[in-house]
Formats: C-alpha cells, sequence, structure tokens
C-alpha cells in the first residue's frame, strides 16, 4: 500500500479509502434510505476488513444515513475487534434525513451536536477523525454549521473537518469564514469524480489544490458503470439492476464510450476494468485517495491492486478523450430527493 497526507495536515492516509455504504441490511425504518437490495451483513463484512487492514489500508468512511446508522455500527464493531484504534482514520458523514422530525436533518448546530454523539454512540468510539458534511445545507448559515463543527474539535470529538459534493464558491464561502472567524477548517472534499463525471476539474479540484484540501472522491468507478458490468441493453449485477440512482447520473452513449475505452485498455494491459478506471483516479491531479466500496472481497482485492497500476500518457489520453461535458451532479443526497419526493 502506498501513502500521503490527508491534504495540509499532519495525518497520514492510505491512497484506497475503504467505503462503508453498502454495509448494513435491509432492516431499517421507513423513512431511511439504504442500499437496496446489495446489503453486506456484518458476518461477510469481516472479511472485507480483513483483506484491508492486511493490504495496509488505514482509512474507512461512512455515513449516518447509510442503512440509517447501520454501517457505523458494523464499521466500529469490526474496527474495535480487528484494528488499534491509533492506526486508523475514520471518517463519517452528517447532514442527511436520520428520522421523520424537521430537525432530524440538515447542518443546524442542533443536529449536527446530535448527529456527532449519534454517530460516536454507534460507533462505539470516543472520536471521529475526519467528520464531514454530507452535503451543503442552503437553510442553514453557514457560520453556524462553521462554528458547531469548530465546538466539536474543540471538545475533543473531533479530530478533523470535511466537506463533500458542493459548488466551488459554496467550498471557497466556507473556506474564508471559517479563516474569518479563527474557526478549524475543512481539510478535505469528497466530490463526485470519475472517467465518466469529470466537472470537478473546472474549479472545485484546482480550487482544494490551491487551498491545501485533500481530494478523496466518491464513486470512483461510476457507481459500478466503470467496471464492465453495465451494458447498453442492462446490467448483470444485482446492484446494476436497482441501482436507479447510477442510472439518473450515468448510461448516456457518450458515458458507454468512455467505458468502452476502459475495457480497450483493460484488454491490452490484462487486468480488469475496475482496476483501470481506480487507477486513472489515482494519478488524476489533486487526488488523495479514491473511495472505494464492495460486495464482494475479491472485487476489493481488485481495486486494492489498482495502487500499483501506472498508466501511461497515451492510455491516459485514450481514457480521457472520449469525455463530454455533464450538468452537474451529485450536490444532492439521494435521501433528501427520495423525503421530498414523499412529501411532494
Amino acid at each position: 500500500m502506498q501513502f500521503t497526507s490527508l491534504g495540509n495536515t499532519g495525518i497520514t492516509v492510505s491512497r484506497i479509502c475503504l467505503g462503508c455504504m453498502s454495509y448494513g441490511s435491509g432492516d431499517y425504518p421507513a423513512w431511511a434510505t439504504g442500499t437496496r437490495g446489495w446489503h453486506v451483513g456484518k458476518d461477510e463484512a469481516r472479511g472485507h476488513f480483513a483483506m484491508a487492514l492486511e493490504s495496509g489500508i488505514n482509512f474507512f468512511d461512512t455515513a449516518d444515513v447509510y442503512s440509517a446508522g447501520q454501517s457505523e455500527e458494523i464499521v466500529g464493531s469490526l474496527l474495535r475487534e480487528m484494528a488499534d484504534r491509533d492506526d486508523i482514520v475514520l471518517a463519517t458523514k452528517v447532514h442527511g434525513v436520520m428520522g421523520l422530525g424537521p430537525n432530524r436533518r440538515g447542518l443546524s448546530r442542533k443536529h449536527i451536536i446530535e448527529g456527532c454523539d449519534n454517530s460516536l454512540r454507534r460507533l462505539g468510539m470516543d472520536f471521529i477523525d475526519l467528520y464531514q458534511i454530507h452535503r451543503w445545507d442552503p437553510k442553514t448559515p453557514i457560520e453556524e454549521t462553521l462554528d458547531a463543527l469548530d465546538s466539536l474539535v474543540r471538545a475533543g470529538k473531533v479530530r478533523y473537518v470535511g466537506a463533500s459534493s458542493m459548488a466551488a464558491w459554496e467550498l471557497s464561502k466556507a473556506l474564508y469564514t471559517a479563516k474569518e472567524h479563527g474557526w478549524h477548517r475543512f481539510v478535505s472534499m469528497q466530490n463526485h469524480y470519475n472517467l465518466v463525471y469529470r466537472e470537478e476539474e473546472r474549479e472545485t479540484i484546482p480550487l482544494c489544490v490551491d487551498q491545501g484540501l485533500a481530494v478523496i472522491p466518491w464513486s470512483p468507478l461510476a457507481r459500478g458503470f466503470l467496471t464492465g458490468t453495465r451494458k447498453r441493453e442492462g446490467g448483470s449485477t444485482t446492484r446494476s439492476q436497482v441501482d436507479t440512482f447510477a442510472k439518473d447520473m450515468y448510461y448516456s452513449e457518450d458515458d458507454f464510450k468512455v467505458a468502452d475505452a476502459v475495457a480497450e485498455v483493460a484488454a491490452r494491459r490484462g487486468v480488469s476494468s475496475a482496476q483501470v478506471a481506480c487507477a486513472w483516479v489515482l494519478q488524476a491531479p489533486g487526488v488523495t485517495a479514491p473511495i472505494v466500496g464492495a460486495t464482494k472481497a475479491e472485487h476489493l482485492k481488485d481495486l486494492i491492486g489498482a495502487v500499483d497500476l501506472k498508466l501511461s500518457a497515451d492510455e491516459v489520453a485514450a481514457l480521457e478523450k472520449p469525455y463530454r461535458p455533464h450538468a452537474i451532479l451529485g450536490h444532492q443526497q439521494p435521501s433528501a430527493k427520495a423525503m421530498s419526493a414523499r412529501k411532494g
């Protein structure tokens, strides 16, 4: 495993971050959204964590909304069982809908502090290494959000704070507002970035590089679209058949041309499409560690191997050539959209 700094901080993380959205079960409240048919339970997840830790991965990312807290419970339990707390970097997130009440969501001081306490309880840990706002909250003043996050750092419950998917101007506003008030600033950006969605290269990633923020992209394989399991006529896996969120974001003819280019490079190199797609993200300027998830141990092993796959300049050019611009995708949480649909 290779390691790097988490942005402009002194903390060291593996070049691969294990994303934990798939860990949970189908048994969660009606208001919640989960992984919808492709859950991985605790017993099966144990093998994933053993492989990750053995390979050198020390960076793990989850969120309170993943299976309504079940992911945090599984992640916390397995890491307490299998790892030394001081050897791992654990990240989780706050913002999404965590109940039917109007204050059980968003980035108010009330919800952030309650959310942090609830995450710590589910994780069974005393502190969170990286606490991230899962999305921007237009209903809450950013000053209130940043002040609440700063209070968690000063209370010792959180070590660092980070952000996820938002406009570059929103991230910039958060950074200069924190600096203006002497609050702890975001050290990372968890954004939507992969070979079929590269709009982050226009403003957000350059801003992160300039300001020293770690870039830890989510969905580096485009929710499996770049693995070769998604076909123009339909998907060949359970997730590809039930993941409607992916179909809302990808699946255009231009996207399939990118996937075809990935498959061609993979065939020439004698590796999987997943490895090629992940290796491309790893070599992209500014990227610290892509967040990779898996429902099968062999898929995780494959992605870990992407760290050592070096793409040539010609291969990178071939992978990038078919790309066409997209509308902004991924700034809105699926859970929030689902909640709005229920209200409407």
